[in-house]
């Protein structure tokens, strides 16, 4: 048995069991169901405060001052409330991996989570500098990104509950005949009903602590070192190396160690949106957008040079026809054609490449965006199939896109001399196949 083979051998496993957990799947999807809100919702954050002057000029004079509020109010309803959605997405995944009614069970989290909400909100009016604590109001910074980790606790918690009321058969059963809505709403009525109860206790212990709220603790103890630690250029770096890594075993990486980091770097892209609605510094170097925009360019690995490699500079007919059919995808960040195509899935030598890549773009992207000489992300979410230089754009301007056409050039030199050997060994195997007929 080759190193490579032990080496599968010890990871597939530990791989299988992240990318099985019922938990980690449930916060992945969740967050994908609440996906195309959250991109809507930053897409109008960007549109309202767009980073030029001349276009916020332009739209003011055509509309008036107040132009951009049809933006931020779409805003407010959707990026700004995003844990109410991922409440919902989490507890909905999670109920049908249980195979329970996913709707009644992601409503009945849903209360949980309020139920948890401190309903009061500090108020400063203008001109003053008394600060004044409002209450019976719903304050936006704990559904959006600051109650994230509350709403992923709440959401599966909630569900657990309820899942664990049904099994042991404790609901309202109703006679046949009966509608199914009516039915199903006394269904849920006693497992409702106990968990919103156990909520209600767990929100009066966190009274009588010195957090006040279970947001409090858990924003303080938990969420605050974890945004940190994901805003660091180490956690980066070992995060890409993983999602690297599982890749080069024919495992989906971005969704094992996404499932993780995700949440994380939700969050750090939330905070940083934050800020740049309010025109103030973005606080953050790290987030979402700075892994899938200048890391993953044309996928893991940053494959979408590989395509141009392949393409334009190799002889063989199977490295130019794998170019040729991976670079359409490869333009939009899907790289499988390329990956299991070429291969680069279980390659020693394609595999030094495909690990190199993300590590030194990291290394440049932190530094740049550090010294100030391309912006930090703002936070918006785009689609990961967002192309490449257009994504730069979308987040940090025109410095971003050219510095993502500038890594497209850096990733094709890194892939140049290590396609060269692959190229010359398939076209070693394609003259002898040619010969072996002539023999014949």
């Amino acid at each position: 048995m080759s190193k490579l083979d032990k080496l599968e051998d010890k990871v597939m496993p530990v791989a299988d069991k992240v990318a099985n957990n019922r938990y980690l799947i449930s916060i992945r999807d969740g967050f994908y169901l609440a996906m195309p809100l959250l991109i809507i919702g930053a897409i109008c954050c960007l549109i309202a405060y767009f980073p030029a002057q001349g276009f916020l000029d332009f739209m003011a004079g055509i509309f008036g001052a107040q132009w951009n509020d049809f933006f931020t109010v779409t805003y407010h309803a959707s990026m700004a409330i995003m844990t109410i959605f991922v409440v919902l997405g989490i507890s909905y995944s999670l109920s049908n991996i249980y195979k329970q009614d996913g709707l009644s069970t992601a409503v009945i989290a849903l209360v949980a989570f309020f139920i948890l909400t401190p309903f009061t909100t500090s108020f400063t009016p203008e001109g003053s500098k008394a600060v004044y604590q409002v209450s019976s109001v719903i304050p936006l910074e704990w559904i959006g990104s600051k109650g994230l980790f509350v709403g992923m606790f709440s959401a599966i918690f909630a569900t657990e509950i309820v899942h664990w009321v049904y099994k042991h058969g404790w609901e309202i059963k109703m006679p046949a005949g009966v509608p199914p809505t009516v039915a199903k709403a006394f269904s849920s009525l006693i497992p409702g009903t106990i968990t919103l109860v156990l909520f209600s206790v767990l929100r009066l212990i966190f009274v009588y602590t010195p957090y006040g709220t279970l947001d409090n603790f858990i924003y303080t103890i938990l969420q605050m070192p974890l945004t940190a630690l994901g805003d660091t250029l180490g956690a980066t770096l070992v995060a890409n190396i993983f999602i690297c890594l599982f890749w080069l075993f024919g495992i989906a990486g971005a969704d094992v160690v996404g499932s993780v980091m995700n949440p994380i770097w939700y969050a750090l892209a939330a905070e940083n949106l934050t800020a740049f609605n309010e025109s103030s510094t973005l606080p953050h170097v790290i987030t979402y957008q700075f892994n899938s925009v200048y890391l993953w360019i044309g996928g893991a690995g940053c494959t979408l040079a590989l395509c141009l490699v392949l393409m334009t500079m190799c002889k063989s007919e199977q490295c130019k026809k794998i170019g040729k059919l991976a670079i359409l995808p490869g333009l939009f960040n899907i790289n499988e054609p390329v990956t299991f195509g070429l291969p680069i899935v279980l390659n020693p030598i394609m595999a030094i490449p495909f690990l190199l890549n993300p590590i030194v773009l990291c290394l440049l992207t932190y530094f740049l965006i550090s010294v100030g000489i391309v912006p930090a992300p703002n936070g918006v979410m785009i689609p990961w199939t967002t192309p490449v230089v257009l994504g730069g754009f979308l987040i940090s301007g025109v410095r971003g896109a050219i510095w993502q056409a500038i890594e497209v050039v850096i990733t094709f030199f890194i892939y140049l001399p290590f396609i060269k050997i692959i190229d010359k060994q398939y076209c070693e195997q394609e003259k002898a196949a040619k010969a072996e007929p002539e023999a014949d």
